[in-house]
């Protein structure tokens, strides 16, 4: 009986570069670190394989060790990800600018950082309301606490012990807290998905008091949608 031939690699693209951006995404999912050996399990390779990608990768400052040799992110990719972070302002900013003015409320955009994280790339106060919430952008605050995390949160994978509003946010779109971040505010944020689902952003608003977050959940959905769309993204 003949044998069907085994399937041949693409030779349209680079290996090499396919496994180091496998390690790289790796990394991304795993906040506290790999040994090598995890690395190589984690992308399907020889250690001494992983061992020549994380060294070709520490020597761009894509990632680094620490003292107990596990393998983390490092500040390279910071470089290579503020001409993303500029265009994701140039897109923004009158998205926000119009969530803010139809809402009364201060609106932000806020992204993941590291692994555990999130910091407010871009907020804009409102021009006409009468009182509003003002804080500063590139503030970092817990990824698990806040609408804007907690919104960052519910376009991941679920974790082990994630807190229930982050379950209620997939199921509605939009995540809600209360003085979680700051005193007696309330935020409403949905998240900004990439390609694969996983979050780019998150866009929100920021009120002192809500009674029915329902509509300005719809607002910030819609608002996080038309970035989306703007930038490109599914």
């Amino acid at each position: 009986m003949p044998t069907t031939p085994a399937p041949q690699p693409d030779t349209r693209t680079s290996k090499t570069l396919h496994n180091g951006i496998e390690v790289l995404e790796l990394l991304s999912r795993s906040p506290h670190g790999l040994s090598v050996t995890e690395v190589a399990e984690g992308i399907g390779v020889h250690r001494t394989v992983a061992h020549r990608l994380v060294r070709t990768l520490e020597e761009h400052r894509l990632c680094k060790r620490d003292s107990f040799k596990r393998i983390t992110l490092g500040p390279g990719l910071v470089a290579l990800a503020e001409s993303v972070e500029v265009d994701l302002r140039e897109v923004a900013r009158p998205v926000l600018a119009d969530l803010a003015e139809a809402q009364g409320a201060t609106a932000h955009l806020v992204v993941p950082e590291g692994g555990d994280e999130a910091r407010a790339l871009m907020v804009v106060e409102p021009r006409h309301a009468r009182a509003h919430i003002a804080f500063r952008t590139g503030r970092v605050d817990p990824l698990d606490k806040g609408s804007a995390g907690l919104a960052l949160l519910s376009a991941m994978p679920p974790r082990r012990g994630e807190r229930e509003e982050v379950s209620l946010a997939r199921r509605r779109g939009y995540a809600v807290s209360h003085a979680e971040v700051t005193n007696a505010v309330t935020g409403v944020s949905a998240p900004v998905a990439g390609p694969r689902g996983d979050p780019v952003a998150s866009i929100g608003i920021s009120v002192l008091e809500l009674d029915d977050p329902a509509p300005f959940g719809e607002a910030v959905v819609e608002a996080a949608r038309l970035i989306a769309g703007m930038l490109h993204l599914p």
